[in-house]
């Protein structure tokens, strides 16, 4: 399929430009089943600014890309792991923070967590609130980034997956997401939930976690998910959105 893929930046995140019609139905995920259970793992917070002001932007954002103007983020469909394409939680974070204009749009760029290189999980906002991380998938979608600069890196540091899939295995069981709505960042077009009102956005996404990098993650978190006897769901079921 061929996709325009937009090279991972600083912050593997994203943007928006100019509008079409509204968020089409998405189909319901199949249920997570719940008979085994996870802890929460340990979570720091570590707060970005997000007051009146940039809850009227992400709203604003919202009524332009997806048609309806909110900044709430309700019942999440979909989980999207990215990396930050940098080496410190610092780095990433002061990003996040800043609210800095991105390709001429308010708000600025944020993930929900950040998982730094020595396990520690950082969340940045709450899960209530809708965060810009990936096109077309912020109205429905908590964002984990991943301290490094590489999938290689990221899955290859014992630490950091552990706290990563625990993390991730919790918001499943948490919100009924499926393992197959748990999906990397380069991933996103293919979501049967992807949605982006912006003709010249629609086929935009970043470098960072394709299938192959997935598929891996994917199956890790399925094994701890069978340690812990709770259902994952279905696999994903890749739409073609003519990209």
């Amino acid at each position: 399929m061929r996709r325009a893929v937009v090279a991972a930046a600083a912050i593997a995140v994203l943007a928006g430009a100019a509008p079409v019609t509204t968020v089409r139905a998405a189909p319901a995920p199949a249920e997570v089943r719940a008979t085994g259970s996870i802890r929460k793992p340990p979570v720091t917070w570590k707060a970005i600014p997000f007051g009146v002001k940039r809850k009227r932007e992400m709203a604003a954002y919202s009524k332009r890309h997806y048609g309806t103007r909110t900044w709430h983020l309700r019942d999440p469909k979909v989980i999207v792991e990215h990396y930050t394409d940098g080496t410190t939680f610092s780095g990433a974070w002061n990003t996040f923070a800043s609210n800095g204009r991105h390709d001429g749009e308010l708000p600025g760029t944020c993930a929900h967590f950040i998982v730094d290189r020595d396990g520690t999980i950082y969340q940045l906002v709450p899960l209530g609130v809708r965060c810009r991380h990936a096109i077309g998938m912020n109205w429905t979608a908590i964002g984990i980034e991943h301290v490094g600069t590489s999938d290689k890196m990221v899955l290859g540091d014992h630490a950091q997956m552990r706290s990563s899939l625990r993390l991730t295995l919790w918001l499943m069981h948490t919100y009924g997401v499926n393992i197959g709505n748990v999906i990397g960042h380069n991933e996103t077009l293919e979501s049967p939930y992807h949605h982006e009102r912006y003709p010249s956005w629609r086929c935009m996404t970043h470098a960072d976690f394709p299938h192959w990098a997935m598929h891996e993650y994917r199956q890790r978190l399925r094994k701890l998910a069978n340690k812990r006897d709770i259902g994952v769901g279905a696999p994903p079921a890749w739409v073609d959105n003519g990209c």
